[in-house]
């Protein structure tokens, strides 16, 4: 070690080469700002100096183009993507990203620990950095069924873990406030580490206990009031953007010199296709740009402040004794990405990946785990009709929340129908870890759909499987695709399968290629197009419906519940 330290100091001073030099750039500055025109050099993967007299073994010539930090996403839900995470890694990399931090309690709520070591398997030893916090609620409440459950003793083997920063997004707000005793145990067991908030709305005296007990940061906020609020209290402030939830246009004009470094840009949950077609953080700096953010600015947002909030000293800036990881832009608008050196070296050139090792066959990959729903049949679908006015889910454009909403629903012969005129139709969502058969049956407003039905086995947090449809025939065999494939996504109509996506992990994500799977997902969107489905990403909202933290109504396998009051609620109430 010290004789690798001994000859990065002499590289540094110019006594001996530099392994590669990096000249003619204009190296962004997040300390101060500013745009320097200089060399950079690098000597076994770490930068060792900036400065016109450098030479190193290797010299490119960037011909006044920028060079950025590698960009470092601060939340991501891997899971939510589809892809496995050395697929992510390979597709992320040719758009600037070079560190993620994964919350995977996806694939725990799942799979438990054996989930999660499955993350970390397949996402050691690669040229990119992907860093867990470990999960802080599966299940995420009560009020679902889960496939797994941990608690602090559990959680306890992977706080040693190097790669493990933290304690992930504490969902379970009332758990916190009320002082409940698991909650609590986790919380003290990541004490000195990284504690991960996730409280949408909450103010006043319940924040301030929130953040008492050692929380951090937020990136469910919605509104600039609330943000304000939070940001004056300490927290830091995750910029949301990502396939569904959207809040870059409401927060972006928030930061300014005095509280940028409180801020950064995060995508939560992403899309594949959204990577395949707009990008990563590079599409998130366009935008950011575009609605009058500094570009040097908007970089800090995904260089260097996320990197300082996680402890990750060793990269985020373009110094000496800082990680080469570096990205080549043509320009700060458009942020096209020339290049992408990772530890030093050349990884993406021209926006192509040079090489990446990704070898399903030597990895254990946990592949074809069964789905077990119970019996089940169109009848299981049949809503009893006891009159007065029902509740619905209401959908919110371009957000996770919900909205509840009372209404007169259409009825027939005592059971509750699919009333395609006001766009009202039936949810489900069905247990799929122990084939106890239970299923909660429910109503939603937005989707749009005038025939067939969708189901998926990717419904946040337990990811039971959950559809929607005009009737009852429909959702059951949509929901029974889902659960003979295995899991994963399908469009189904008249009883016949129109598309499907297979998601052989953990019925989460797939073993396929990027490519491959985006030419699955264009199969099913031209099937939901015969669905006349309105929304851009149905699958992606029809996910969160199950999730019972995010107000203000949601459906889980063990019914409707009102986040609120966090309780399961009667669908129909008489007057």
């Amino acid at each position: 070690m010290t004789e690798k330290l001994k000859n990065r100091i002499q590289a540094a001073r110019q006594e001996i080469s530099a392994d590669l030099v990096l000249k003619h750039a204009r190296i962004v500055n997040v300390f101060n700002g500013e745009i320097q025109e200089s060399n950079v050099a690098i000597y076994d993967g770490i930068i060792i100096g900036i400065g016109p007299h450098y030479r190193g073994r290797v010299e490119m010539d960037l011909r006044g183009k920028y060079l950025s930090p590698g960009f470092i996403d601060g939340h991501i839900h891997i899971e939510s993507t589809m892809l496995r995470p050395t697929v992510l890694a390979a597709a992320l990399l040719s758009h600037g990203s070079t560190t993620i931090i994964s919350d995977p309690h996806e694939i725990a709520n799942v799979m438990g620990l054996s989930g999660i070591r499955f993350m970390l398997s397949e996402s050691h030893d690669i040229p990119f950095d992907i860093f867990f916090m470990a999960p802080s609620c599966v299940p995420a409440t009560h009020l679902e069924t889960s496939g797994s459950i941990l608690d602090a003793d559990d959680l306890a083997a992977l706080v040693d873990e190097p790669r493990i920063l933290g304690l992930a997004e504490m969902m379970n707000v009332p758990g916190v406030l009320f002082g409940d005793q698991k909650v609590l145990e986790k919380i003290a067991l990541f004490k000195d580490k990284i504690l991960d908030g996730h409280c949408p709305s909450l103010k006043g005296p319940d924040l301030n206990a929130y953040l008492a007990a050692g929380i951090r940061s937020d990136h469910e906020i919605i509104s600039q009031a609330e943000a304000l609020e939070k940001l004056g209290l300490g927290m830091f402030i995750m910029i949301r953007e990502g396939s569904s939830a959207k809040n870059m246009e409401e927060l972006i004009p928030l930061v300014n010199p005095k509280n940028s470094q409180r801020f950064c840009i995060v995508s939560d949950d992403l899309h594949a296709e959204d990577i395949y077609n707009q990008g990563h953080l590079d599409f998130a700096l366009r935008k950011a740009v575009k609605l009058g953010l500094d570009p040097v600015t908007a970089i800090q947002l995904v260089s260097i402040n996320p990197a300082q909030y996680f402890g990750l000293s060793d990269r985020g800036a373009i110094a000496p004794g800082w990680k080469a990881d570096l990205v080549v832009l043509d320009d700060l608008k458009q942020f096209n990405v020339a290049a992408v050196y990772k530890n030093g070296n050349l990884i993406v050139d021209k926006g192509e990946v040079l090489y990446f090792p990704v070898n399903k066959d030597t990895l254990d990959i946990p592949t074809g785990q069964r789905l077990k729903t119970g019996s089940l049949s169109p009848d299981s679908f049949k809503i009893p009709y006891n009159g007065g006015k029902s509740k619905i889910i209401e959908l919110v454009p371009d957000q996770i929340i919900t909205r509840m909403l009372e209404t007169e629903p259409k009825t027939e012969k005592g059971f509750i129908l699919s009333d395609v005129k006001k766009d009202i139709l039936k949810l489900a969502v069905v247990e799929r870890h122990s084939a106890s058969g239970q299923t909660g049956l429910g109503l939603v407003k937005g989707f749009g759909l005038r025939r067939g039905a969708i189901a998926s086995s990717v419904a946040h947090d337990s990811h039971n499987i959950i559809a929607t449809g005009i009737n009852d025939e429909d959702l059951f065999r949509a929901i029974e695709i889902v659960r003979d494939m295995g899991g994963g996504l399908c469009v189904v109509c008249n009883n016949q399968a129109l598309a499907k996506v297979p998601l052989d992990i953990a019925g989460l994500m797939t073993s396929q290629s990027h490519p491959e799977l985006i030419k699955q997902l264009k199969a099913l969107k031209t099937a939901l197009s015969q669905l006349e489905c309105k929304l851009k990403e149905p699958f992606m909202t029809l996910s969160f419906l199950a999730l019972p933290v995010i107000p203000e109504l949601r459906l889980t396998d063990k019914g409707l519940v009102d986040v609120n009051k966090f309780k399961i609620i009667p669908l129909s109430t008489k007057h």
